[in-house]
C-alpha cells in the first residue's frame, strides 16, 4: 500500500521535441499510468520541448527552462528517467540532466542532509539496439551520486533486433516481458518511496 500524497515526475529525454512520437515518451506514459495504480499522482515532462541549458548549477541564466523542472524534481517524491540509447549510451538529453542534478549535491536540508536523499529514483530505456543494461548502469550510477535511491529491480526498458528500424512506439501491443518488469519497477519504487517518506535516512 502506498502513500496517496506520492508524488512522480517523469523526465523524458529523448531527442525528439513534440509533437514527434517517441518511444521514450510512450514508456514514460506508460510508467505514469502504472503509478496511478498506486495513488502516485505523476506528471510527465519532454526536456527537449524546454530550453535546458548545459551546465552544473541550479540556474545557468538568460532564459534556462531547468530552475521550474527543478522545482518539480524537488517537489516530487520519486523521480523518472527516460531515455533512448544512442550508440551505446543515455541520450545527451539524459546526461544534459544527470548534470543538472549534479548541483543538488551541495544543497542540504535544514538538518544538513543532501536534499535529495529521501527520494526514490526509476529508470526507463528503449531503443532498437542493445545496451539497455550498460545505460541503466549509467544513468544509476549518477541518480545515486546525487543522492537518490535506486529499488530493487527499479528499472524497465524494451530493446528491439539489432541493427533494424522497429521501434518501441511501432509495436501493436506491449510486450508481456515489458509490461511485466514495468509493473515490478513501479510497484518497488512506490513502495520505496513510502518507506522513505515515512522514515527518512538519519542526519549526519
Amino acid at each position: 500500500m502506498t502513500d496517496a500524497s506520492l508524488k512522480a515526475v517523469i523526465l523524458v529525454c529523448t531527442l525528439s521535441p513534440s509533437p514527434t512520437s517517441s518511444s521514450a515518451d510512450l514508456l514514460g506514459r506508460q510508467i505514469g499510468d502504472e503509478f496511478s495504480t498506486h495513488n502516485v499522482h505523476t506528471e510527465t515532462v519532454r526536456i527537449v520541448d524546454h530550453n535546458v541549458k548545459p551546465g552544473i548549477g541550479i540556474d545557468m541564466g538568460d532564459g534556462d527552462a531547468w530552475p521550474a523542472i527543478r522545482e518539480k524534481v524537488l517537489a516530487a517524491d520519486i523521480l523518472v528517467l527516460a531515455t533512448p540509447i544512442w550508440l551505446g549510451h543515455p541520450s545527451s538529453v539524459t546526461q544534459r540532466v544527470l548534470e543538472r542534478l549534479n548541483a543538488e549535491s551541495g544543497q542540504t536540508d535544514d538538518t544538513n542532509r543532501p536534499v535529495l536523499f529521501d527520494k526514490a529514483a526509476m529508470i526507463a530505456v528503449v531503443g532498437n539496439e542493445d545496451g539497455a543494461h550498460h545505460v541503466i548502469a549509467e544513468v544509476a550510477q549518477g541518480l545515486s551520486d546525487v543522492g537518490y535511491t535506486i529499488p530493487a529491480q527499479g528499472s524497465t526498458y524494451w530493446v528491439g533486433e539489432a541493427m533494424h528500424g522497429t521501434d518501441y512506439q511501432d509495436l501493436t501491443e506491449t510486450p508481456k516481458a515489458t509490461a511485466g518488469t514495468t509493473q515490478v519497477a513501479v510497484r518497488n519504487t512506490a513502495h520505496l518511496a513510502t518507506l522513505l517518506k515515512q522514515r527518512p535516512y538519519p542526519a549526519g
